[in-house]
């Protein structure tokens, strides 16, 4: 069995760990058929070379992907491709910035730009199913991964679901983490991606030029019951946040992920 081919663009100066890239790297080549079930990856020596990664880095991806169950290892042989580890790939789950941080090993943190209570206006109440006026806390926030501005977060949700908000610390606390604490259930979510550019106050909280493209997602968020508890929109810089999927034919479900790059 013929070595399969690998991706080589790592990058030193990315927010995310040198592992976590290999390890996206590689998933990316299997969900593009480009590295196919029951194939063997190159030995690990080429492996780092092509990468630009030390051996201690592989390994740690090359772990990751076999307790993922993507990778197999076989003592004396090298690494495979898992059996069905394509459909094992896209995990189809609702989670938060600081969860996906935690995931991926970085350091979530928050620059706080608007914290308050106001009125909802039509659109607001129309989309949270509540009454015009009813007070909203608003929370607008720059997410950063280690310290890097990676996101613009505005999260609206009605005032008495969450009951001493206006006094929360969201520089690091996380908003899933206080929901769940408050007695709420987020338990799925509608949502919809679109490219945008970069207007100059989102070019000027991402640190990026005008005119340079995001990706804004706008998430409503129910409970396991359909309440919608609230609605969110996070426009990420273009470079820092990807969504992967594969389509499936009639009958069956594709499984996309939302993640940072």
């Amino acid at each position: 069995m013929t070595d399969a081919p690998t991706p080589t663009s790592i990058r030193a100066d990315h927010p995310e760990p040198l592992w976590i890239q290999a390890v996206n790297l590689i998933k990316d080549q299997i969900g593009t058929g480009a590295l196919k079930p029951g194939s063997r990856l190159p030995p690990e020596r080429e492996l780092c070379e092509r990468l630009g990664i030390s051996r201690v880095t592989l390994r740690k991806a090359l772990t990751t992907l076999v307790d993922e169950g993507a990778l197999s290892a076989s003592h004396g042989r090298g690494w495979y491709v898992a059996p069905g580890a394509s459909a094992r790939e896209w995990p189809n789950s609702l989670e938060s910035f600081t969860e996906t941080a935690r995931r991926m090993g970085l350091a979530a943190s928050s620059t706080v730009l608007r914290h308050e209570v106001v009125p909802a206006d039509l659109d607001q109440a129309e989309q949270l199913s509540i009454a015009p006026g009813t007070p909203l806390f608003v929370l607008e926030r720059v997410r950063l991964l280690n310290d890097v501005p990676t996101a613009l977060d505005l999260t609206q949700i009605p005032a008495d679901l969450v009951p001493g908000f206006a006094d929360v610390d969201f520089r690091t606390g996380s908003l899933y983490d206080h929901v769940t604490a408050a007695g709420l259930d987020p338990a799925k979510a509608d949502a919809t991606i679109e490219a945008q550019e970069a207007d100059a106050y989102l070019a000027e909280q991402l640190q990026l030029d005008v005119g340079k493209p995001v990706l804004a997602l706008r998430q409503l968020v129910f409970s396991a019951n359909d309440r919608p508890l609230f609605s969110s929109v996070v426009r990420y810089r273009g470079d820092r946040y990807r969504l992967r999927t594969f389509f499936l034919r009639a009958g069956t479900q594709a499984r996309p992920s939302w993640g940072l790059r």
